[in-house]
């Protein structure tokens, strides 16, 4: 008896009532009502009454006379990567004997704040489909995921079953490995050009010989040699490789300045991004890649190192970063790179300055820093200032708000003559820019020699 009971529970969880049922049981009422006015309508009524509820059961009885009568998956990445648009795929498959019509519901993660990520579709009996859908995080974290619901009804259409499937899964979300695959690729082709990376004329001679190959479109023809190529009877060139083993920091402020958002995504994750980004870059032009988290204090150091396993590590590393509300340390963080890091790297300082009197309390840190290392600091563009300032003032209050915001962009500029007064290198840049000004900064440097 209690199992009977449990299963009639379990049956009226999962049976709905559909909007065609309400308008009729609506059509039906009225029915009743004129029949108490017009008796000879009250017949009819009856009879209505009891064809709907024969129908309502014969609908019931088709969807519940196949248990496994659809089956649902969601799949996605293993993780997702932050502030890309991460694919997703709901696959279908329609197990009854009739063609079946579905609202497909996606209970998403809390921090998508979506609750209306629904799909109709019909799907003929024994057949498959795929539903796909992009995610677009702008946080770091374990997102989890509620169940995939099914709402299917029989081609009646007066009642609907609802199936549960791929219930409470966890996917975290990492910094944005998309966009590291994405410069990874093209410069492994050699068309990081295509992405807004500039050629730049090496100087000096901060390369060496590596190998004779045969020459490919798009080479130098400055280094072809003419030896190999009689002697081979195809044009051969002679192929330099950077020097190698050069150690590339990236110094990451976990400070409240961090904390503006731009796009849904936080400068601090547009910089853990980028420092993925140029950490990865960095090894595939054979140097060591390593990082620096601070705020009131030094929270993480991973030495620079280019062995197989250091991406993975910067990969964790920067995916367990959480940001606070205090002012970053920059004399403690001298202290730990002065102790930890004694070999002459590449310092790229990811940091927000928004007047020149907020750098100027930290510049003797970064003096020092400089004195030992060759330091970059990378800070970023009011954008939404910058589109203010490009708006037309029509009145004079917008007048007056225009002069100050002119005042705060041009202490930007100064605080870029500041830097290089103390041959402090700098990037100032609008966030969406940030990974490729960061490389185009930083092959800049090789191809001048100073690292």
């Amino acid at each position: 008896m209690t199992g009977v009971i449990l299963k009639m529970k379990k049956i009226l969880k999962s049976i709905y009532v559909s909007n065609l049922l309400y308008y009729i049981i609506v059509s039906e009422v009225v029915l009743l009502v004129f029949g108490f006015y017009f008796p000879i309508l009250y017949p009819f009524a009856n009879y209505a009454l009891i064809i709907i509820l024969s129908l309502v059961a014969v609908d019931a009885i088709i969807l519940y006379s196949n248990k496994t009568g659809m089956f649902a998956r969601r799949d996605t990445l293993d993780k997702l990567s932050n502030g890309d648009d991460n694919p997703v795929q709901i696959v279908l498959e329609n197990r009854y004997l009739f063609p079946v019509r579905i609202s497909v519901i996606d209970e998403l993660p809390f921090q998508f704040q979506v609750r209306d990520k629904e799909f109709k579709l019909t799907i003929d009996s024994g057949k498959n489909k795929i539903v796909e859908y992009d995610l677009h995080p702008v946080k770091r974290g374990e997102y989890s995921f509620g169940a995939v619901n099914l709402f299917v009804k029989s081609p009646l259409g007066l009642v609907q079953k609802r199936f549960r499937f791929s219930q409470d899964m966890m996917v975290p979300v990492y910094p944005s490995f998309m966009q590291m695959r994405k410069y990874e690729l093209l410069a492994i082709s050699n068309n990081l050009t295509d992405a807004g990376i500039k050629k730049i004329r090496r100087r000096g001679n901060n390369v060496e010989f590596e190998q004779i190959k045969e020459y490919v479109a798009g080479d130098d023809y400055r280094t072809i040699n003419w030896k190999a190529t009689a002697r081979k009877n195809k044009i051969m060139i002679n192929q330099y490789q950077d020097e190698k083993s050069q150690q590339v920091y990236s110094l990451i402020d976990m400070g409240r300045v961090m904390r503006m958002p731009f796009e849904g995504l936080s400068l601090l994750d547009y910089a853990i991004n980028s420092s993925l980004v140029i950490s990865n870059i960095a090894m595939l032009k054979h140097d060591k890649a390593g990082i620096v988290t601070f705020s009131h204090k030094v929270q993480s150091v991973l030495l620079a190192d280019r062995r197989n396993a250091q991406l993975q590590k910067i990969l964790e590393l920067l995916y367990n970063q959480k940001t606070g509300y205090l002012e970053s340390d920059f004399e403690n963080l001298f202290i730990n790179v002065k102790t930890k890091i004694n070999q002459r790297s590449l310092m790229l300082l990811y940091t927000n300055f928004e007047s020149l009197s907020g750098l100027q309390r930290q510049l003797k840190y970064l003096r020092r820093l400089a004195k030992d290392h060759l330091l970059v600091v990378i800070f970023f563009e009011n954008t939404e200032l910058q589109s203010f300032l490009n708006t037309p003032a029509t009145t004079t209050e917008e007048v007056y708000n225009k002069t100050i915001a002119e005042k705060f962009s041009y202490e930007k500029k100064l605080i870029v003559k500041e830097l290089e007064k103390y041959g402090i290198h700098s990037i100032l840049t609008a966030p969406q820019h940030l990974s490729v000004n960061t490389i185009n900064k930083y092959l800049e440097l090789k191809a001048r020699g100073l690292i």
